[in-house]
């Protein structure tokens, strides 16, 4: 029995070679799998436009605060007496700011270094100079009294005046600056949209690009030098500009 089968077999192979009925099946059989690779994958991303438009946002506040910058100049003939005397005067000023309860005080210099004359190209020793720098926060309101009293207490030199708002004013300031600049994008996103007969749908991606507290430039150096005999030094202060950008990405 199992003989017959094989000769029923090989004589169907014989038939489909010699009709060619086995080459057709047997290349579609190899063919139909790199056929498949050859169809193009199905997409399901979804397409759609978008545009990028950034606001800008500015609020003015009132400066409430003088930063301040002053100090002690000494000249002398030896270095341990300058440094002495800077060290008396700078103590009887960092006691009286203190006194007065300022904010943000701190040392921002010291310096003692000799000093020399020139004569006919020639270089002479005369002496050294010395000198201590504190920069210091304080109501404009009291600022005027406070210089005058630092330079009977022993400062020398008066740096520099600028005029600021407190920091909670800034940071609340910051937020209103980041509201207008948000509305400022949006405003400008219709406006473009409209023009085109389109029409802004959802915003997909928001940006906060820094934002900047300039502050005021300070006050030459020339115009707070003051007398000890003086009257109370006035000093009026101004408004502070914080300044905010928002980057809008809207899909239309």
């Amino acid at each position: 029995m199992k003989s017959d089968i094989s000769i029923h077999r090989g004589s169907l192979v014989r038939h489909l070679i010699s009709s060619g009925t086995l080459g057709l099946t047997l290349w579609m059989g190899l063919a139909s799998p790199a056929m498949a690779q050859l169809q193009p994958p199905a997409t399901s991303e979804v397409q759609y436009r978008v545009l990028t438009v950034t606001g800008q946002g500015v609020e003015n506040i009132q400066t409430t605060q003088a930063q301040v910058r002053l100090g002690v100049d000494v000249e002398g003939k030896t270095a341990e007496a300058v440094q002495q005397q800077v060290a008396r005067r700078s103590t009887a000023v960092v006691s009286l700011l203190k006194a007065r309860k300022v904010e943000k005080l701190e040392t921002t210099g010291i310096n003692l270094s000799p000093n020399y004359s020139y004569n006919n190209g020639q270089r002479r020793l005369i002496g050294y100079r010395g000198s201590n720098i504190v920069s210091f926060r304080i109501d404009i309101e009291a600022a005027g009294l406070l210089l005058d009293d630092a330079v009977k207490a022993g400062a020398s030199r008066i740096d520099s005046v600028s005029f600021v708002a407190t920091d909670d004013a800034i940071a609340a300031a910051q937020k209103q600056a980041l509201t207008k600049a948000t509305q400022d994008a949006q405003d400008q996103a219709k406006v473009v949209l409209s023009a085109l007969n389109l029409s802004p749908q959802d915003v997909i991606s928001i940006q906060i690009n820094d934002t900047k507290t300039p502050t005021p430039p300070p006050i030459p150096a020339q115009a707070t030098v003051l007398r000890a005999e003086a009257a109370s030094t006035p000093v009026v202060g101004g408004e502070q500009a914080v300044r905010a950008s928002v980057t809008l990405h809207i899909r239309y």
